[in-house]
């Protein structure tokens, strides 16, 4: 067999929540939606020199002669599933990883280091989301650089190192922002965000007025929260340029996970929290853990001046 090593940028799109469609409408409506679906994903990549490598159930897997190249078909594989919203029928959703490095081309199939990172990326993504690391972000020009955020670091299984996680602003309404850093949304001037943690009688609201707060065993902490794996003061959340953004302190770490399910893990390094969901201190969700800090961020209207 013929084997060859090449540059390419490698893409795994992932349908999000096909289980769950099987169960509540059946094999055939199920199967007919993620296959409209498949072929919505697989019309973006022509345009932008996407290939096709293979479907894998409700995934594909795709690459791309370039980051640039990725980062277009990324955003356009979005927009058409997105667009398709339009028809009526149940929404899907999808979530995008990509990543960029030397790939092991094998007659019509592809492996290596580049392969396995992406498909750990597209893993590790929400739905709706595009995330990519810090080999496809060193590489872009400047344009597509601009939209692009950086969240936080993740660990990938078989490597030693973390990874940089970036995110892709797609929505041409998020595309308002000029630079890297600068919030993705633009806030009504009329509206605040506000954070409200929740844990065994105990709450605690972050916003204008009350930027900070910290979590831990600690006494002062303003959320108490006791444990043989929870520090002193463990992990603090920050109101930040219109974000709310978690920063993990503690030996042992802090777990997120979101209202679709996905478990950010850090140690030492901040995450952004968004929509609601929960935090455990030290103890990862596969460990059941009892002690749970739920939190929840809503727009509440500002105080009318008089």
């Amino acid at each position: 067999m013929s084997q060859r090593v090449e540059k390419l940028a490698v893409l795994f799109a992932d349908i999000c929540g096909s289980t769950a469609l099987y169960e509540n409408l059946g094999d055939d409506k199920a199967r007919q939606l993620i296959s409209r679906c498949i072929g919505t994903m697989t019309g973006a990549l022509p345009a932008h020199q996407g290939k096709l490598i293979k479907t894998i159930g409700d995934e594909i897997l795709c690459t791309f002669p370039d980051a640039e190249a990725a980062f277009h078909g990324a955003c356009a594989i979005q927009a058409a599933v997105k667009k398709s919203h339009a028809s009526g029928e149940t929404p899907l959703y999808v979530r995008v990883g990509f990543h960029y490095g030397d790939v092991i081309c094998e007659q019509e199939d592809i492996f290596g280091d580049t392969v396995n990172v992406a498909a750990r990326i597209a893993a590790i993504t929400r739905a709706g989301q595009i995330m990519t690391t810090k080999a496809v972000v060193d590489v872009l020009p400047q344009g597509p650089q601009e939209k692009i955020r950086h969240i936080f670091r993740a660990e990938i299984k078989g490597k030693q190192d973390q990874f940089d996680m970036y995110v892709v602003v797609w929505e041409q309404d998020d595309m308002m922002s000029t630079r890297v850093g600068i919030p993705a949304f633009r806030k009504s001037p009329d509206n605040i965000d506000e954070l409200v943690l929740r844990y065994r009688g105990q709450s605690f609201r972050i916003n204008r007025e009350r930027r900070r707060a910290m979590m831990g065993r600690d006494e002062a902490c303003d959320i108490i929260v006791p444990g043989n794996l929870v520090s002193r003061q463990h992990a603090g959340i920050e109101l930040r340029s219109g974000k709310f953004i978690m920063t993990d302190q503690s030996t042992n770490g802090t777990y997120a996970r979101f209202a679709d399910g996905h478990v950010v893990h850090i140690t030492r390094e901040e995450l952004i929290l968004q929509g609601h969901g929960s935090i455990s201190l030290g103890l990862s969700y596969g460990e059941h853990p009892a002690e749970l800090v739920e939190f929840a961020i809503s727009a509440t209207p500002a105080p009318h001046k008089a």
